[in-house]
């Protein structure tokens, strides 16, 4: 079983590359992130035409998750129970369902843009929720695991140099503590370094040709509880799918699994 995790930047930017990667990978289940659509302009036929079922949450330009599963999709809870709101507003950051043996969830954790921001707290406290939320699938015996853009980079080595995000987002001690909670709660990271490359990054900035330097973030994580961990035969960040015209500014991180 393939399951796989990829923040888009705009499903509707994104459709041709999608539909193509989904046909040549042969994936099974994708978490997207970053849909930047409503649910009604979600690609649902287009998707349903390669033989995939939808799930979404999605409320219009910013944010949006969705789930996409050829083996089954079922029990599906669309946003995060007991998260809080930003602005009297809940975003549409996460969305769970059962595909086959396995249940995930898609998540696009908050980007808390300054420490000194509202946003950061609120991004602390979303992870805290998030944390109560997965507790009892993650410590039960499916497999079980939390894909997608955490805005966060787990170690140092996760991005291209340490001393340039001094100070900022991504990389604090409150951020990293927040997936320690996770790990906590029995939720481990599932794609070791190093893999293919010596710096797995998943995320390169747009600008001032970063992915060309290689200066990037592995900021796109899946977390599995101990069945799958150990149900795990392979991982992979495919970089080459941040190449090219059209590309979004992440690449899609890959879990193949032995269920």
């Amino acid at each position: 079983m393939r399951i796989a995790t990829w923040n888009v930047n705009s499903i509707t930017a994104r459709l041709p590359r999608l539909l193509a990667w989904l046909e040549s990978t042969g994936t099974d289940v994708l978490c997207i992130q970053e849909t930047k659509c409503t649910a009604e302009q979600f690609p649902t036929e287009e998707l349903r035409a390669l033989g995939y079922e939808s799930a979404v949450n999605a409320t219009g330009r910013w944010n949006g998750v969705a789930l996409v599963s050829r083996v089954g999709l079922t029990d599906v809870v669309t946003g995060l129970p007991g998260g809080p709101a930003y602005e009297d507003v809940e975003e549409p950051r996460a969305i769970s369902a059962t595909c086959g043996p396995v249940r995930v969830w898609s998540v696009y954790v908050p980007n808390g843009r300054e420490v000194a921001h509202d946003h950061y707290a609120y991004k602390l406290r979303w992870l805290d929720a998030l944390k109560l939320a997965v507790a009892d699938d993650a410590a039960g015996e499916r497999p079980f695991a939390v894909l997608g853009d955490y805005n966060i980079a787990p170690a140092d080595e996760d991005v291209w140099d340490i001393a340039v995000f001094e100070g900022l987002t991504h990389v604090t001690e409150p951020e990293r503590a927040a997936l320690a909670g996770l790990r906590e709660a029995g939720l481990t990271d599932v794609v070791p370094r190093p893999l293919k490359y010596d710096h797995p990054y998943t995320y390169w900035d747009y600008r001032q040709l970063r992915f060309p330097k290689n200066k990037g973030m592995r900021i796109d994580l899946v977390y599995g509880n101990k069945p799958f961990a150990e149900a795990v035969s392979d991982s992979y960040v495919d970089r080459e799918e941040r190449k090219g015209k059209g590309a979004s500014d992440h690449a899609p991180v890959v879990v193949d699994l032995d269920v």
